[in-house]
């Protein structure tokens, strides 16, 4: 998915290209103003860059549980300057501690191209730690692409989730439905359901 054309740690992904300025439509309408926003499973860093310097009120936490996504994340976010980004942490989904990692308080997180690609775990672990750490009326937002009633959107992501399969059984394509079930057992409720390019989706929670 990464490649890497600069010479340096620094990976690139070619969605963020196609994505990030659709993406950032919607979080200029739904982050606060001002605070500090997670950003989970940030990748190539490559987002989080762009989301910086669009919304410089904010300050932002990436995060990554692999090595080598931090490395880039971090080269990446060298060239904000004045820096916004803090350094790239270690947190994984699947860990039931890893929003005890954080040493400031969270007003948003987000979390982008992650739940198909990672265990359901994930997705629990996400939507448990975003309800620990939210306060009431404060945002989670995830995008990707996701089933609706059980279907798949559109053929290509039919296709897609064959190559999900193929790396491992585990990963998969998700419907809303169960997604906005599992952040309602921790007190998030799905207020935004937002059809993107690509046959993708922008969900939007807030903790009630």
């Amino acid at each position: 998915m990464f490649d890497k054309p600069h010479g340096d740690a620094r990976q690139h992904a070619p969605a963020t290209e196609r994505n990030a300025s659709f993406i950032i439509d919607i979080l200029k309408d739904v982050l606060p103003k001002q605070g500090h926003v997670l950003e989970i499973a940030s990748g190539s860093g490559e987002h989080i860059i762009a989301f910086a310097n669009a919304m410089p009120a904010l300050t932002w936490q990436p995060s990554d549980p692999f090595e080598e996504s931090r490395s880039s994340i971090d080269a990446w976010a060298q060239q904000v300057t004045p820096s916004r980004i803090d350094p790239a942490l270690n947190l994984d989904m699947t860990r039931p501690d890893w929003s005890g990692k954080l040493s400031k308080p969270v007003n948003a997180i987000l979390s982008i191209n992650m739940i198909h690609i990672a265990p359901w775990e994930a997705c629990q672990g996400l939507m448990q730690g975003a309800g620990q750490l939210l306060n009431k009326e404060e945002v989670l937002y995830t995008y990707g692409p996701y089933k609706k009633g059980g279907v798949h959107t559109s053929e290509s992501n039919q296709d897609f989730e064959g190559w999900l399969k193929a790396k491992s059984e585990l990963y998969g394509i998700r419907d809303i439905a169960d997604v906005a079930g599992e952040a309602k057992n921790h007190g998030l409720v799905l207020e935004q359901e937002i059809a993107m390019p690509a046959n993708n989706f922008s969900l939007v929670f807030k903790k009630i």
